[in-house]
């Protein structure tokens, strides 16, 4: 099929927007407690957060066991602090939940947390794919689970675990994304646990539908959600590295009724109606509904939905930058860039709990990756994008940050 390909040009339209760094760190460190054995394991040169969620007063952190030396693999710090100090990071809910930064596997505990989500009730979805050492041999020493939080109290109010047939041997849990929009009609919409969450199995491609009030779950898949092979090598300020990652990046629009979402190693933001999702197991022999939504300039892997207008917020990792395109409206402007700040942003949020300001964690991943990341550098940011409103002004970007595909079903 043919794809009728728009590209917006290549002077975009940005709001008068600045970057303010919120927290920043060399190399992250943590409030540790009176263990030498913690002490000991600790290697900060592999500590990299990958999650990042704003609650009221605190700002919580996901740092999965990418390899080993993590100590604690979900932690937050507080939001009160001036701008761009290098806090130490406190363990949550406490460092019992921890056992696994000390060598002791506890299956209950937290073993190794790629993002959280705060929910509308207050309580923190806290997602552990029961994988460690994932960058390197690849070692699942638990089942991958939702632990759920009480932010209010920091107590555990719910567990969440996996039927064994939605997951693969390969099966890597990375992203979740809470909807209750579906809860609006019904006589259950008062209920903490009337929701969908999504969640993307990123190594073995596909998407875990969870719904919240049935405690039931199932597993859809497409091709789209796979890596592209043309798309497996990353280009940061010159510095080159391939990961062949499928879906990761993942967003809502409550208005539109889409899930949006995107693999690391593609240059296209695709979508698939929630009603579908919602609907259950689609029927064997059934093709997912999956639409093209537009083609970005590079790869990236955070993604966000402004829902007052359904604007997407997406960072193109090669540009450094983070900009915001309409579907409705095919309006776009880059709200920031950055060739150092902005390096790999691993989260980028639209914050409820700031107004509809939009954060982003930025790693420099690829200098963990590739064993260069140096503690006499910052390498781990917390941004927040300060606007003053919808300018006119232009710059120039290039390439394009984004071209715009005719929306279809079935692309592959």
């Amino acid at each position: 099929m043919a794809l009728e390909i728009f590209v917006l040009c290549t002077c975009l339209a940005v709001a008068s927007a600045s970057l303010e760094v919120v927290n920043q760190w060399s190399l992250l460190q943590f409030d540790f407690p009176p263990d030498p054995v913690l002490l000991e394991k600790f290697q900060p040169e592999n500590t990299v957060p990958t999650g990042l969620e704003v609650g009221w007063d605190r700002i919580y952190v996901g740092i999965p066991r990418l390899r080993a030396g993590v100590p604690a693999t979900l932690a937050w710090v507080p939001r009160s602090l001036p701008p761009g100090v290098s806090p130490v990071l406190q363990a949550y809910p406490d460092w019992a939940w921890h056992t696994a930064g000390r060598g002791d596997i506890n299956c209950t505990g937290l073993i190794s947390v790629y993002r959280i989500r705060a929910d509308r009730c207050n309580r923190l979805w806290v997602l552990d794919a029961g994988v460690i050492t994932s960058l390197d041999d690849f070692r699942r020493v638990c089942p991958p689970k939702i632990l759920i939080f009480d932010m209010a109290t920091d107590r555990l109010v719910r567990s969440v675990y996996f039927p064994r047939e939605l997951l693969r041997p390969s099966s890597l849990l990375t992203n979740i994304v809470l909807d209750d929009s579906r809860s609006s009609a019904s006589r259950h919409s008062s209920t903490c646990d009337n929701l969908f969450a999504y969640i993307t199995d990123t190594v073995a491609p596909g998407i875990i539908v969870y719904d919240g009030r049935r405690d039931n779950a199932w597993r859809v898949t497409h091709a789209s959600m796979y890596p592209d092979p043309d798309f497996g090598e990353y280009d940061i300020g010159g510095e080159k590295f391939t990961l062949m990652d499928g879906v990761v990046g993942l967003t809502h629009s409550p208005a539109q009724g889409l899930l949006y979402y995107q693999p690391l190693a593609t240059d296209r933001i695709f979508s698939v109606s929630t009603a579908v999702l919602a609907a259950g197991p689609p029927a064997e022999g059934t093709d997912l509904p999956v639409n093209l939504v537009g083609r970005k300039s590079s790869q990236g892997l955070g993604i966000a939905v402004d829902p007052r207008d359904d604007t997407i917020i997406f960072s193109p990792m090669t540009e450094t930058a983070i900009a915001a395109w309409n579907p409705i409206t095919n309006s776009h402007r880059v709200l920031a860039q950055d060739p150092e700040k902005l390096q790999f942003c691993a989260e980028v949020r639209w914050v409820e709990r700031d107004n509809g300001a939009v954060w982003a964690l930025s790693t420099r991943f690829h200098k963990y990756f590739k064993r260069t990341v140096s503690k006499h550098e910052i390498n781990v940011r917390i941004l927040r994008v300060v606007e003053a409103g919808y300018g006119s002004s232009y710059v120039p970007l290039q390439p394009h940050i984004l071209r715009r595909a005719a929306n279809f079903t079935s692309f592959y």
